[in-house]
């Protein structure tokens, strides 16, 4: 009798992914609200055009949107407030952003998280240096060399650290930041909204870019739309303070705020 032989490899699972399922199983808990909206991001791209023939520096579009997203809740920090274990709500004066870049380990793509510090007080060239600061960097960061102690932890000590960590508000900024946000647009094209499971009380989730017909001063043209998924906490937001951050947030970023040279 033939045994049949399976075509298959196998890999050790890697360690950082454990901040995933853990994560998740927090985020579960929560009672998230999802806004699908859309940015028209014509103007703006076309500005960071200009912005590197100006300038000569190459600028990225999630560099942008973090500006844009700092002067957002800049004007509305109650959107990233927190709910302590006395039941008082803190609205912290600085935006901490933790954000996944993709960055390269032993000669390999992986992505790690990275906590940019005080948004809402930096501007656009200050963010790309993080930023690129982080990319050169990233094993000497404070945040890879939590994960790379956290991830050895047992599982159940994990997720007690993480629990006692979303009932302290200080300890959400220091080791998560008080945002999260993801893109993961620029790992494919055209349209499309990714709906995550979040811990943060606000977390954007950029999402594709497709050309498609809209008005512009009652005429039709084509214009690039950016697909962006608004996920807030609705034990902390109620929805009519979520909806006026996003119109502003919208109206920022559909000006190409912080662009000018």
């Amino acid at each position: 009798m033939k045994t049949k032989q399976e075509n298959f490899t196998v890999q050790p699972y890697p360690r950082t992914r454990l901040l995933m399922v853990d994560g998740g199983k927090m985020g579960l808990q929560k009672h998230t609200i999802h806004g699908l909206v859309e940015f028209d991001i014509t103007r703006a791209r076309e500005a960071i055009r200009q912005y590197r023939v100006k300038t000569g520096e190459a600028l990225s579009f999630s560099t942008f949107f973090l500006v844009c997203l700092g002067k957002a809740l800049d004007l509305n920090k109650p959107m990233h407030a927190y709910r302590n274990w006395h039941n008082q709500m803190i609205i912290f004066g600085d935006v901490d952003v933790n954000m996944l870049f993709e960055v390269e380990v032993d000669g390999k793509k992986t992505i790690r998280p990275h906590i940019l510090r005080g948004v809402n007080h930096k501007n656009i060239r200050e963010l790309q240096e993080d930023i690129r600061a982080f990319q050169e960097g990233h094993s000497d960061s404070r945040e890879s060399k939590f994960i790379e102690w956290f991830v050895r932890l047992p599982g159940f000590m994990r997720r007690l650290f993480l629990w006692t960590l979303f009932k302290n508000p200080q300890f959400i900024k220091d080791y998560y930041g008080t945002v999260l946000v993801s893109s993961i647009g620029m790992f494919g094209s055209g349209s499309g909204w990714g709906i995550p499971v979040p811990n943060h009380s606000l977390q954007l989730t950029l999402g594709g870019i497709a050309e498609k017909p809209g008005v512009v001063d009652h005429r039709i043209e084509i214009r690039e739309y950016l697909s962006v998924t608004v996920s807030i906490d609705h034990d902390v937001i109620d929805g009519a303070p979520a909806a006026r951050f996003i119109q502003k947030l919208k109206k920022l970023v559909e000006s190409g705020y912080g662009l000018e040279v």
